[in-house]
């Protein structure tokens, strides 16, 4: 098979872009009832299915609650080992393409050229990929693996420490406790996730640009099933992404929704309730329809990179009013424990931290595997041009370091408070009120914490207004300017999944579902990693 030419304007040039053709014969999009470009029957078995969902869980609120709690802890207990495996496959073949002499293949063919600055790149795939989830676990989760591995002493408990046992640190020895906390929160926030990211992006941007493929994630199997990508197996691929996306997102929405819920709590004492986290989330779905109908570059480009420039300057006010010289110290610091406990928090086996690896790692892992279809191809939509090689260091490399940046700044200043002043009431706090009781105890309070709660809100908007335009073009099969109405409905439903999973069970409702759909699209991912060799090897360089 030939599969080496980028597509020419006047026509097919080679095999997969003839049997794209005629594939989209089979797969054509047609104008259906209120204005869909339904893709069918990826539309309609991803559009019912997730109605039905919402209809049974609102309907049976009470009954869902332990089912959910059962799937996520079962998943994560049985399948840990798993989880850990296949993210490691994703970090070696990353690192693999950055040395290798496929780095040099250019996505798009050898003559384009980015059709995005480096700044506006960044910051719409580091808004799309970490947003919410920086603010909910920036404080939180630094302070949660410190008292772990404090054994609670911190605190002043007393507890017995378990979970760090495995990598040798003595109980109550608090300079060991920041490293191990640090590191095991980098872990989370680091190489890993963008690997998967990585992984995804790439092969929709190469089966995309490079072999004339609709964008969408059934394309990127082309090399393993043929024409077959066209029929029941690319509609299983592309529901399954669908419902990945969908899953993830309302994970992260429903995180979104319960802080910024604390923060306005906290500052105006509007009350934490369950209407009261429906009402932002509906209000702020409806401030996500206006971006997804002013499209890409009007909406999200444009909100990524507001939020950017504060998320910024919260984090520098963080460093120069906290304890800088411990922040600039730590950054590097804590970068080499992460080198030093990588391969020990990565090991899939022989695991004696249970907690560590189920309650955090398997749930992490997941949780950005269901992300992956939604990011990956966000971030095929904005890197057209780049090298593969630029590609992976800019998508892996640079969003890990700034996430270290991110941990240190916030995580760093928060156990400083608790090992140097004595200050325990973030770590006693709720995980979404930790970011905030934070900030009290720095200056400015109401000023930065009224950002930390826009932030969230903002990142809530980029990541709904993003997702629909991914999900939209995966249900139109592979087209990026579906029908508003289509955008709209995915909009609305993404809100309504993620009330359902909080009023059905809370966050561990959101992580039960994050996990179901990310393990199945794991398996897929593991045969994307062979499409992209493959498809790499053909092309030239």
């Amino acid at each position: 098979m030939t599969d080496q030419a980028t597509p020419a304007p006047e026509g097919p040039t080679n095999l997969i872009e003839t049997e794209y053709k005629i594939g989209q014969d089979n797969i054509t999009a047609r104008i259906g009832p209120f204005g869909l470009d339904i893709h069918n029957p990826v539309f309609l078995i991803s559009g019912l299915s997730i109605v039905a969902f919402v209809f049974f869980t609102l309907a049976f609120q009470n009954d869902v609650e332990p089912l959910f709690k059962g799937l996520r802890g079962w998943l994560t207990s049985t399948f840990d080992w798993f989880f850990l495996g296949v993210a490691n496959v994703f970090v070696l073949l990353c690192l693999f393409l950055i040395v290798s002499p496929l780095g040099k293949v250019r996505l798009g063919g050898r003559e384009a050229r980015p059709d995005y600055s480096y700044a506006g790149w960044f910051a719409m795939l580091f808004a799309a990929g970490m947003g919410i989830g920086l603010m909910f676990y920036g404080v939180s989760e630094p302070i949660s693996h410190f008292n772990s591995s404090m054994g609670g002493t911190a605190l002043g408990d007393g507890g017995a420490r378990t979970d760090w046992a495995p990598l040798g640190a003595a109980a109550g020895d608090s300079t060991a406790a920041q490293r191990l906390g640090m590191a095991a929160t980098i872990f989370h926030w680091g190489l890993h996730p963008w690997a998967v990211y990585a992984i995804v992006a790439l092969a929709l941007a190469l089966f995309t640009y490079n072999k004339g493929l609709p964008l969408t994630i059934r394309s990127a199997f082309h090399p393993i099933f043929g024409e077959r990508i066209w029929g029941w197996t690319g509609h299983v691929i592309d529901t399954l992404a669908v419902f990945a996306t969908l899953f993830g997102l309302a994970t992260s929405l429903g995180f979104g929704a319960e802080q910024a819920n604390a923060g306005l709590e906290f500052l105006f004492g509007w009350e934490v309730t369950d209407a009261s986290k429906v009402i932002l989330i509906v209000a702020i779905t409806a401030v996500a329809l206006i971006s997804v109908v002013a499209g890409l570059d009007a909406g999200v480009k444009r909100l990524s990179e507001i939020n950017m420039v504060l998320a910024a300057l919260l984090m520098l006010f963080v460093i120069i009013v906290g304890p800088t010289i411990l922040i600039i110290t730590g950054f590097f610091k804590n970068l080499l424990a992460y080198v030093e406990y990588l391969p020990a928090l990565s090991m899939p086996f022989n695991r004696e931290d249970a907690n560590f690896s189920q309650g955090w790692t398997s749930f992490y892992w997941a949780w950005w595997i269901s992300w992956s279809p939604f990011v990956g191809m966000f971030i095929a939509r904005v890197s057209r041009g780049r090298t593969v090689r630029e590609f992976i260091v800019c998508v892996l490399l640079i969003p890990s370091l700034v996430s270290v940046l991110w941990m240190t700044a916030f995580g760093g200043t928060a156990i400083s408070q608790i090992v140097n002043d004595g200050y325990t009431a973030a770590a006693e706090a709720s995980l979404e009120l930790q970011l905030f009781l934070m900030l009290k105890e720095l200056p400015l309070t109401a000023i930065t914490s009224f950002i930390g709660i826009v932030l969230v809100i903002v990142f809530f908007v980029t990541s709904s207004d993003s997702g629909s335009l991914v999900i939209d073009t995966i249900t139109a099969g592979g087209k990026v300017d579906a029908p508003v109405p289509q955008r709209i409905f995915w909009a609305i439903f993404e809100g309504l999944v993620a009330i359902a999973l909080l009023l059905g069970g809370g966050l561990v409702a959101l992580q039960a579902m994050s996990v179901s759909t990310g393990f199945p699209f794991a398996l897929v991912l593991l045969l994307a990693c062979y499409s992209i060799v493959k498809g790499l090897a053909s092309e030239p360089r």
